[in-house]
């Protein structure tokens, strides 16, 4: 590379398959601006088909950002094409702060296709605020003229995304409702004038669906009731999965199976969370499909459900479970399911907060069977503990790998090596000898994993382990010197945990 050259990288992104401006166009441009500024492009990063609202999903400017924070990057300045591209994030300070990381690094953003030179200089700063301002402005306006179009072809009785549910299928149709063919799942219209309606799927759905309709209306079965009777008729909701207190609640309360199109019934603007809309802001549209159940049938199935759980007040509740408890001399979650005309434990965790909150204001105090629930809790605080106490040890040497709910935390090593956390909690067996357990997450088995033994009281780390892996698919018991250990190394000090991990690689090869 010629050292008249500064050495540059180049971000891309574009939201759509669809949008104007591509990625080799943009890339073009760039070069165009490297080459009359004496830039050299040594390094890409790209996100195709991500939206610019929010970072999450644009691993192409999440891994830009860590190279340059890191300091690991080989380049002195980022090339983007302009400031939307750059991201349209509703608050225009997010958007300056990561410029900001970048430019505190030492390594400064320029866009390209923009007329102001992002200099510092007042103008540049003027102009770069106002196009923040816009590019977020423009994700608002478009968002609002998608679900004004969404609205007027809901209107007409066509069906807005999603699944068409247990009973029904998709059918596709064209814009005078010739029909087309049907859709099966994952398939989408080529077409983007083509419409999709809902339609009576194969018989023996459309014969369950009426059933528990049946079964509600006549009054022979509550909603859990309904949901046991399918299971024991081995009539299955999808081919992986068993009837439960939702599936059959969403089927017998979504009015599409009387034949009604809805839209509308939640909103999630911008990656917001999904809020519930009131009915008078539905967009209901009768007799849009043809129906599963006839609409009277549907009506009383609602009124029946009102009346079990929406119009009883607290009081009334807590009577039904003190009435219960009265009974049979204790209350669980399994005997309120079973009890016909009781509220599901659902409600009683949506009223109250919780069951254990529930049982409380009836007098009813059995923490048995909240004991399993009140272990995960300390065990999970204890391991976020730990988590904290290692990051604190190493702080410049190891991060935290955080990805959402289904994943939990773990570790990465110098080099990109991941270290899984296990807490093996204690538990007393025959002549009050200490056991631990270990439960091997299905998705971390193959990591090299730091297990954490709790002492007798489960109050506080009993010792460490490295271990190379937990290749075990079930739960298992560990002895107080169990041969087991042998494979790993035992940790002294957190501090030592890159140490004895190394150590512990090697053995593997």
């Amino acid at each position: 590379m010629p050292t008249s050259l500064i050495p540059a990288s180049q971000y891309l992104r574009m939201s759509t398959e669809h949008q104007q401006y591509s990625t080799e166009n943009q890339s073009a441009a760039i070069q165009k601006y490297a080459e009359l500024h004496g830039y050299e492009i040594v390094q890409t990063y790209m996100d195709t088909a991500r939206s610019g609202v929010i970072l999450k999903h644009r691993t192409g400017l999440q891994q830009l950002l860590q190279d340059v924070v890191r300091g690991d990057s080989k380049y002195r300045v980022i090339l983007v094409y302009d400031v939307s591209r750059w991201g349209r994030f509703q608050d225009t300070d997010e958007s300056a702060h990561y410029e900001f990381l970048c430019k505190s690094a030492g390594v400064p953003v320029h866009y390209c296709a923009e007329t102001f030179a992002n200099d510092g200089s007042l103008p540049s700063l003027i102009m770069k605020a106002l196009k923040r301002t816009m590019a977020g402005e423009y994700s608002r306006e478009l968002g609002v003229k998608v679900l004004a179009g969404q609205k007027r072809l809901a209107l007409l009785g066509f069906k807005q995304g999603g699944r068409p549910g247990y009973g029904l299928r998709r059918l596709l149709v064209s814009p005078n409702r010739t029909t087309k063919q049907f859709l099966e799942f994952g398939e989408r219209k080529s077409i983007t004038t083509d419409r999709v309606i809902l339609v009576p799927g194969p018989p023996e759905e459309v014969e369950n669906v009426q059933e528990l309709f049946r079964l509600l209306v006549s009054g022979e079965r509550t909603v859990y009731g309904i949901a046991r009777e399918f299971n024991r008729r081995g009539i299955k909701y999808l081919p992986s999965s068993k009837w439960d207190y939702q599936a059959v609640y969403n089927i017998l309360t979504h009015p599409k199976y009387s034949g009604r199109n809805v839209y509308c019934r939640t909103a999630r603007k911008l990656y917001t969370p999904t809020i519930r809309l009131p009915r008078c802001e539905w967009v209901e549209v009768p007799n849009a499909f043809e129906p599963i159940v006839d609409f009277q049938t549907f009506e009383k199935a609602q009124e029946i459900l009102g009346s079990r759980t929406f119009n009883k007040s607290n009081d009334y509740l807590l009577n039904e479970l003190q009435a219960l408890l009265a009974a049979k001399g204790r209350v669980t979650r399994d005997l309120i399911q079973s009890c016909p005309n009781m509220a599901s434990p659902s409600t009683y965790i949506t009223r109250f907060g919780s069951l254990r909150r529930a049982y409380e204001l009836i007098g009813y105090h059995n923490s048995e069977q909240f004991e399993p629930l009140d272990m995960r809790r300390r065990t999970f605080a204890l391991r976020q503990r730990l988590l904290r106490d290692i990051l604190e040890a190493l702080p410049n040497e190891i991060q935290l790998v955080k990805r959402n709910n289904r994943w939990r935390d773990k570790l990465r090593l110098p080099g990109g090596n991941t270290v899984s956390l296990a807490i093996a909690r204690a538990v007393q067996v025959w002549n009050k000898t200490t056991r631990w357990l270990v439960d091997p997450h299905p998705y971390e088995r193959r990591f090299v994993t730091l297990l954490a033994r709790l002492d007798e009281e489960n109050s506080g780390f009993f010792d460490f382990h490295v271990m190379p892996c937990l290749d075990r698919p079930h739960r298992y018991r560990l002895a107080l010197k169990d041969p087991w250990f042998k494979r790993g190394q035992k940790l002294e000090n957190l501090s030592e945990l890159i140490e004895v991990v190394t150590k512990v690689r090697r053995k593997l090869k």
